[in-house]
């Protein structure tokens, strides 16, 4: 089984990418390492009278582009390093998009299930007395990330502008659009991905109408197998799973109902169709594969058993680095979550603007802007691809290396 560390994969990748660029050392190391890393203790009192002391942090990767972006988890297994290397990706995922913003996370080790609404409230607002020196509409701007929310967000923010005294919707993003949020970002991720696919299936010359399969069937693998038809003109889903099981349907779902039977009941169990492991999604043979549950679904076990022409990695680091280079060597295109989980953040930042400006756009506008950013990230990293013939992974990796040290070398940091 495979054990690593998700800060060192980060950095390996970096590293990569910077001795490809013939980075000099300096700019390398600066590279390789958080610019700021923050740890504090969040007291909580509890529904029953006591009070919990959890355990936050903040890390700011690098804000040579623009101010840190980036989410805030609530997760029991929270680790420094894993907000350091999610911090590293955030910093190349703006940088690839071509965004005007650096890249940071956070997190509190926490069981938000365990937790009551009350209590998360106030861990929400707690982490922000925290944290309001260190963030701010110029300066450091989250957003909600595994087991927070749009919810989760308006407390921070009402939080964050009760300290400061100011409204400061832009603070924050992915807010209940009542009070700043933005048209559009419900379906960011998935709408993001499935351009990404689009841009490869022309590349490639896939069809993307054929087959394709979802592994993981929460808010993004739905959206993303809603938008597959829509965006891309057709398309038959043949295999999906969610964390109690899969489904099999040679002849392909109607998404439309599967959705609304998961969100009806909570679960896939009960709609018509083959039930398989969960992993046996992953190797179905279909023709585009979106892994879109957690990181590490794709191992060296099961690469070799992968068939798909193009895995979008719609969730964080869903494939290791021993199975990146058996998908590259069997000639499968991954298209790298930096890139293909893009679609969030440039539409946070969207919203990041519209804030600014007390203004907002339509959807269509929005929708309109996330493509032809999207379109043109695609474009960098296959042009990366074919000069400096690598994989993609590595080439958008350049792309993102090569745009935030240009970034810290114009302000003299190197």
């Amino acid at each position: 089984m495979e054990s690593f560390n998700p800060f060192e994969v980060a950095q390996q990748q970096v590293l990569e990418a910077a001795r490809l660029l013939n980075l000099d050392e300096p700019t390398r190391d600066l590279l390789l390492w958080p610019q700021r890393e923050f740890k504090f203790t969040v007291p909580v009192k509890m529904d029953g009278g006591g009070t919990r002391v959890f355990h936050g942090y903040r890390i700011q990767y690098n804000t040579a582009r623009g101010p840190a972006k980036g989410g805030i988890r609530f997760h029991p297994d929270e680790t420094v390093d894993t907000i350091r290397a999610l911090a590293c990706w955030m910093t190349c995922k703006t940088a690839v998009a071509d965004l005007p913003l650096g890249g940071g996370k956070g997190g509190v080790v926490c069981d938000a299930k365990r937790l009551s609404e009350g209590e998360l409230e106030r861990l929400s607002r707690a982490y922000v007395r925290a944290a309001a020196p260190l963030i701010g509409p110029d300066r450091d701007v989250p957003a909600p990330d595994m087991y927070t929310n749009p919810q989760i967000m308006a407390w921070m923010m009402d939080e964050y502008e009760t300290l400061t005294g100011r409204h400061a919707p832009g603070v924050l993003t992915d807010k209940p659009m009542q009070i700043g949020g933005t048209e559009g970002r419900r379906d960011a991720t998935a709408r993001g991905g499935v351009i990404t696919v689009r841009e490869a299936c022309r590349a490639l010359n896939v069809d993307p109408c054929g087959t394709f399969a979802v592994q993981g069937f929460g808010n993004a693998g739905q959206r993303a197998a809603l938008l597959h038809e829509e965006l891309l003109g057709g398309g038959r889903c043949i295999a999906v799973c969610d964390s109690r099981g899969g489904l099999l349907n040679p002849d392909g779902f109607d998404v439309r109902e599967l959705v609304q039977h998961k969100l009806k009941t909570g679960s896939l169990a009960g709609f018509p169709g083959k039930a398989v492991p969960r992993e046996a999604v992953l190797e179905t043979g279909a023709d585009i594969l979106y892994p879109a549950a957690m990181e590490n679904a794709i191992t060296s076990e099961n690469a070799g058993r992968i068939r798909a022409k193009i895995v979008c990695e719609l969730a964080n680091g869903p494939t290791t680095p021993e199975a990146d280079r058996i998908l590259h060597r069997a000639g499968i295109h991954v298209i790298p979550d930096i890139l293909a989980s893009a679609g969030g953040v440039t539409v946070s930042y969207f919203e990041m603007v519209q804030d600014a400006y007390s203004f907002f756009w339509d959807e269509a506008t929005v929708h309109a802007r996330l493509d032809r950013q999207l379109t043109r990230a695609c474009h960098a990293v296959q042009e990366a691809m074919a000069e400096k013939g690598v994989h993609p992974r590595l080439a958008a990796t350049t792309v993102a290396v090569a745009r935030v040290a240009e970034a810290c070398k114009l302000r003299g940091w190197v």
